[in-house]
């Protein structure tokens, strides 16, 4: 068989930086080898820059990639939801282009696989198409234990929709809950209950509202509740952070993916790796530092999380609060604050870390003989990236 012989300044391995080396792959896309630069080696494909396994972007919303330029930066988090909820309805031929031009961003900026959020079929036409690795995640959602059988009913039938693309496509699906502030008790019960899932992921301490509102019951949320007419008088503050108030809630051995934890804090960090650790989970913190700054303009604490040997991850969130759907982006945005961390540990973080948050290892985020990672190749400052295979 006859291997594509590929070679740049730098060889990202998945897990380590090397030079003077050479990646086989066969022209499918499957490794074979990799192997140090030999004098005398002939039909090399020589590159200038850094050739990595292909990104994972594990948070997404493609369905609402028709919003963006729609709502105003840093607004903070209950006015950003807010303007979804009211403008997120457009011409069905809006949204459908919109996210054909999203996922083909994606593809454009090297990345090979995407956990996305669910609220709608809308994505299905797109995605029947094949050309990005999917896991879908339906968000569940309902505040109003009234409605949560209701809400558990209509999320079940968008899953079994998405089940029958993933049985014709490949890919995974699971039911999730949106927020801690947006699941009623009833609701995680039906969610606990729910056999179809194991993956789990969560919007978690995107701003310090949501803390305030299960420490106290005041502040941001209070103030959107009763924006949006939805009684609150069933809940009760817990009189602790948002993740020591929920977190009990996943079962046991459920790997989950927290994303955002803008306002995670080292208490927070400790009591989830404990719970980790008696449940047997793994848990991933799922890091979308573009959509942090453009709706509240803060980041999390990176090295604190470093710090505590979290397992980090990449996200975009959506073209709602986002400029691009881009892993590059994100990395030189981490960079630009935290400069002490390694590219090495970026670049990780974008590969084989993603793939192990989505249960991909086997094939995508490293390159190792008989996986097919995909191959791109950015430009040392990560201003550019180019598919390569």
């Amino acid at each position: 068989m006859a291997f594509r012989k590929l070679r740049a300044d730098i060889l990202f391995t998945g897990k380590e930086l090397l030079y003077n080396h050479v990646l086989l792959i066969s022209e499918e896309g499957i490794i074979e080898d990799i192997l140090p630069f030999p004098d005398g080696m002939e039909g090399i494909e020589t590159f200038t820059g850094i050739l990595s396994p292909g990104f994972i972007n594990c948070h997404c919303h493609l369905e609402l990639s028709h919003l963006k330029g729609a709502i105003p930066e840093h607004t903070g988090l209950t006015d950003f939801i807010y303007a979804i909820l009211t403008r997120r309805n457009s011409q069905v031929h809006t949204i459908d282009q919109a996210i054909a031009l999203a996922e083909q961003e994606m593809l454009d900026n090297g990345i090979v696989a995407v956990g996305d959020i669910c609220n709608t079929p809308l994505t299905l036409p797109q995605k029947q198409k094949q050309q990005l690795y999917y896991h879908h995640f339906i968000e569940v959602t309902g505040f109003n234990p009234a409605i949560a059988e209701q809400r558990f009913i209509q999320s079940q039938q968008l899953y079994q929709q998405f089940r029958q693309l993933t049985e014709k496509t490949g890919g995974h699906v699971s039911m999730v809950p949106h927020a801690p502030y947006s699941v009623s008790p009833e609701l995680w019960t039906l969610l606990q209950q729910f056999s179809g899932s194991q993956l789990q992921t969560i919007h978690n301490q995107e701003t310090a509202a949501e803390d305030e509102w299960f420490k106290h019951k005041t502040g941001g949320f209070k103030a959107f509740y009763d924006k949006v007419n939805m009684p609150a008088d069933h809940f009760t503050p817990t009189g602790k952070s948002s993740l020591q108030s929920y977190y009990h809630r996943f079962n046991s051995k459920q790997p989950v993916i927290l994303v955002h934890d803008v306002h995670t804090t080292t208490a927070d960090v400790h009591y989830m790796q404990q719970l980790d650790q008696e449940q047997q989970r793994n848990s991933w913190i799922c890091l979308c530092p573009n959509a942090n700054q453009y709706i509240s303009n803060t980041l999390p604490d990176i090295p604190m999380l470093i710090e505590n040997n979290c397992k980090l991850v990449l996200g975009t969130d959506s073209l709602a609060s986002n400029h691009q759907l881009n892993i590059a982006a994100e990395i030189r945005t981490i960079q630009a604050f935290y400069p002490q961390i390694p590219l090495v540990q970026l670049l990780q973080w974008a590969t084989l870390n993603g793939a192990e948050a989505l249960q991909i290892s086997h094939q995508y985020g490293s390159f190792e003989k008989g996986k097919q990672p995909g191959v791109i190749l950015c430009s040392s400052d990560l201003q550019s990236v180019k598919r390569i295979i």
